[in-house]
């Protein structure tokens, strides 16, 4: 099997809507059908080949990395290697999704996979065929949109018929979080930032988009945002 790209775990937010949920836990470990909501999603990276995944933290970050550690001893997750980016401890404060992965760029070579910690996909299929396809292309980012869920019936963003993600689309679907990017995409930001910048990404993939430089298709796996205590416990149900 051909090696798979690296992997970036968003895992820095501080889940406010899932308080009191959160106030002890930070919202990756919480329980889904009797595992941490991280352990799915490191799953479904593992079975795709990826070998090296970099999760970074802010709130109760230390229970992360107290809880997987650098090399998970959980059923199907051996040979994973995960390093983490502490935001909290470095900066006092979550840097943003841009920010934060500008953070994590030099552990990462031309293309990496980007994902929340806080979305449920185990199905996914994070696969090296992906990763060539879009190494083979001239695209910045490749993103995995989803059917609008109940809470966010506008969508995000459109997709054309040519394969490439539109800003503003009369039909919108959801972004699910999944993504394949380009270093390239982050080349606005100082490498590695030093000085803790917080940037959002959803401005910096709307100018990509309208500079056609966004792929992407539509998943239609089993695929939730666990946002808030209610979603969760429907999740479990």
């Amino acid at each position: 099997m051909t090696p798979n790209a690296p992997a970036m775990v968003l895992a820095a937010g501080r889940g406010k809507r899932m308080r009191p949920l959160t106030d002890h836990c930070p919202k990756p470990l919480l329980q889904v059908h009797g595992k941490p909501l991280l352990q799915w999603l490191l799953e479904a990276l593992r079975r795709g080949d990826c070998t090296g995944v970099v999760i970074n933290t802010d709130w109760l970050g230390e229970q992360l990395a107290g809880h997987f550690g650098e090399r998970p001893a959980l059923p199907g997750l051996a040979g994973l290697h995960l390093s983490y980016s502490h935001e909290g401890r470095d900066f006092g404060r979550a840097l943003e999704t841009a920010g934060g992965i500008a953070r994590a760029l030099p552990q990462f070579g031309e293309v990496f996979w980007v994902c929340a910690g806080d979305v449920f996909a185990p199905g996914f299929n994070f696969s090296p065929d992906s990763v060539e396809r879009f190494v083979a292309a001239d695209k910045l980012a490749h993103l995995w949109l989803v059917p609008n869920p109940p809470h966010h019936p506008g969508g995000d963003f459109g997709l054309n018929s040519d394969g490439l993600v539109l800003s503003e689309a009369p039909v919108r679907y959801a972004f699910s979080t999944l993504g394949l990017y380009r270093a390239a995409f982050f080349a606005s930001l100082p490498l590695g930032n030093p000085q803790g910048l917080v940037e959002p990404l959803a401005p910096m993939l709307r100018a990509a988009m309208d500079n056609r430089q966004v792929s992407g298709e539509l998943y239609h796996g089993a695929w939730a945002d666990v946002g808030s205590p209610q979603r969760l416990a429907q999740l479990n149900s």
